[in-house]
């Protein structure tokens, strides 16, 4: 049988696309047969998470578990099979997940207040134009518009 011990980042590098869980020597810990075993950075050393789909993209890495002269290699895949490694991977990982969804909200609403003053800006130039042609019927009405 196979648990998480621990699992903690050394540290974390996010960008636009992708959050990078980056793990070091006695951050990581796995239990196999009531044995644990420490990673060692020997072949993959990180995580690398998409953050609009909240997946792990790197599923190919092989990680490296060492007890003694003991080296175990396991997968990603077969690290995500394990429920305690999937809860603890995400629950590091949340606070950048947030961020994706905040960051979008306030795009939107800088969007929408740019938006609202071009409208704004386009109804006085329309009750510039109704001035210049003395249409008081298309005035009246744009003036209700502001």
């Amino acid at each position: 049988m196979i648990s998480v011990k621990m699992l903690k980042p050394y540290y974390i590098k996010s960008n636009e696309n992708y959050v990078r869980i980056i793990l070091a020597y006695q951050y990581f810990a796995v239990v196999i047969n009531k044995k644990v075993y420490q990673f060692i950075p020997v072949e993959a050393k990180e995580i690398r998470i998409n953050r609009r789909t909240r997946k792990v993209e790197n599923i190919g890495a092989r990680f490296a578990f060492q007890k003694g002269k003991d080296i175990v290699y396991m997968t990603m895949s077969e690290l995500l099979s394990l429920p305690d490694f999937l809860f603890q991977l995400h629950t590091i990982a949340k606070p950048y997940y947030e961020n994706v969804e905040e960051e979008k909200n306030q795009s939107i609403n800088e969007s929408a207040i740019i938006i609202d003053e071009l409208e704004h800006l386009n109804v006085k130039r329309l009750i510039d134009r109704a001035l210049d042609e003395r249409n008081e019927e298309a005035f009246y009405n744009l003036v209700k518009l502001l």
